[in-house]
């Protein structure tokens, strides 16, 4: 599968961009859910990043591999929760403009989160279809990079990073 560097997926992961805004969450074990279940069962405290989620993994890989020609028009991205403020936050860290559409029926403390993050909102749509719809469109007309929220390989291999993490915590 060739992906954002052409070299493949786990090369991607390896060479992620992530933990410059990300940083390696704990894997915690959940005793009573174990007990109950008979297995041992663990959580990675995903909700321990900035944005409170992994999402900001891949937003943060895509945004950090843009040429300089790039980051100089800015990125959008079609969300309307965790992937919207991933890519709020890293525009944000590296001084990129970000614009990110979301439907209209978005919470308005959704919407707060993502303005107070420095991002431009656009309400677009009563879906999140016609919200990507839109981001589609201003990226076509104004340069902007599309930053999807899961259809990107460079998305992929940031996201992919907790896999590594597992693999380092676990010991396998």
């Amino acid at each position: 599968m060739e992906t954002g560097s052409g070299r493949g997926l786990l090369h991607d992961v390896l060479t992620s961009r992530v933990y410059d805004v990300a940083r390696e969450t704990p894997l915690e074990p959940a005793a009573r859910l174990s007990r109950r279940l008979g297995h041992a069962v663990f959580l990675k405290r995903e909700d321990l990043q900035p944005v409170f989620s992994y999402k900001i993994r891949g937003a943060h890989n895509r945004i950090a591999h843009l040429s300089m020609q790039e980051r100089a028009r800015g990125v959008v991205a079609a969300s309307a929760g965790n992937h919207a403020q991933g890519v709020a936050f890293s525009a944000r860290h590296l001084g990129i403009r970000a614009v990110i559409v979301m439907p209209q029926t978005t919470p308005e403390i959704k919407i707060e989160a993502v303005r107070e993050l420095g991002a431009e909102v656009v309400l677009a749509g009563d879906s999140y279809a016609e919200s990507q719809a839109r981001a589609e469109a201003l990226a076509a007309e104004g340069g902007l990079t599309l930053v999807h929220p899961f259809d990107d390989p460079l998305v992929i291999a940031g996201q992919g990073t907790i896999g590594l993490e597992l693999l380092d915590q676990t010991g396998i």
